[in-house]
């Protein structure tokens, strides 16, 4: 179970896609210390500054382990809108959503790898884009797709896995560095305003839409 995108998955043996979802996913339970330890979605959560009334994406929203922590810190005002291609994952999330009661969420069909993909105007106060850059072909176009949803003064929130860590995770190939993401981020017009602990093994990093002309080749 890969999080969302057009072309032909890459879970490869070096991936270990089911131990990504479980681990970002505490609400579902049953978490050993060991798995939760990875990551803290809740804690991150917390750093990303939400308040109510903002509206927020889950760029590839995969099994929402965000989701519905946004949903919580958004206190039934705002919206988040999870966006993903699978659209089985967005089913499970609405359901999810459904079952904590939780009104201001909404799940949305698209390849965020396109031009337009989220299907999402120039309206968001924050977008997050969590363990999704080292699984998707153009990395560019997701930040740049990030930074188009924005509002001027919008945050993207990049939080992807640092190493590969005993064949859980990416593969050593795979992965993204904090580096490469934050060029990435700089080519789709965006300036870098904090970095943050986001886990064992994973990185933190916070951006600031700047103006739509500042994107640079």
């Amino acid at each position: 179970m890969c999080r969302g995108f057009s072309f032909t998955p890459l879970c490869t043996p070096g991936v270990d896609m089911a131990y990504i979802m479980n681990a970002m996913n505490p609400q579902q339970g049953g978490l050993s210390h060991r798995t939760h330890d990875f990551a803290h979605p809740a804690r991150n959560v917390n750093v990303l500054g939400i308040e109510p009334g903002m509206k927020v994406a889950d760029f590839g929203a995969g099994s929402g382990a965000y989701v519905n922590l946004i949903a919580e810190a958004l206190a039934g005002s705002g919206t988040v809108y999870a966006v993903d291609i699978q659209k089985d994952l967005l089913r499970r999330i609405k359901n999810e959503a459904d079952r904590y009661g939780h009104t201001n969420v909404e799940i949305l069909w698209g390849d965020l790898e396109e031009e337009g993909g989220s299907k999402l105007g120039s309206v968001l106060d924050l977008v997050l884009i969590s363990n999704l850059l080292f699984q998707v072909r153009d990395k560019l176009a997701i930040l740049i797709e990030a930074s188009r949803v924005l509002k001027p003064q919008g945050r993207v929130a990049i939080i992807d896995w640092s190493e590969s860590f005993g064949g859980l995770g990416p593969t050593k190939e795979m992965v993204v560095t904090k580096e490469e993401a934050y060029e990435y981020a700089r080519k789709a017009g965006l300036t870098f305003v904090k970095e943050f602990s986001a886990g064992a093994h994973h990185y933190g990093l916070i951006f600031r839409k700047t103006s739509d002309d500042a994107r640079r080749a």
